[in-house]
């Protein structure tokens, strides 16, 4: 099980539309994500700053198995709108720095 910290940034404005329109995700992506490992997803907002944590079994994997997903494909347009660049797929995520469990 990989665990990784992605970060992303939204444009000035869109704050409120972003949480209305991330309260909850297609089904169809969901199902795509489960199916290619993803055990959570959560995303925390501070500010226009969106910090990910994800857990999954082999990042790379899913990203390669979502490229051509048309549900994957229609919210990466949908959410991309609102973000200030695009999400960064090939990203490995934040450096880890420390961590007590």
């Amino acid at each position: 099980m990989e665990r990784l910290a992605l970060h992303t940034r939204l444009r000035p404005g869109c704050e409120e539309t972003y949480d209305r329109e991330h309260a909850t995700i297609p089904p169809a992506l969901e199902s795509a994500m489960r199916a290619n490992g993803v055990r959570s997803w959560r995303i925390f907002r501070d500010g226009l700053d969106l910090f990910h944590f994800v857990e999954v079994e082999d990042y790379a994997a899913l990203q390669a198995a979502l490229k051509d997903d048309p549900a994957d494909q229609a919210w990466q347009r949908q959410m991309n709108r609102l973000l200030d660049g695009d999400f960064d797929k090939s990203s490995g995520g934040l450096r880890r720095v420390w961590e007590m469990t």
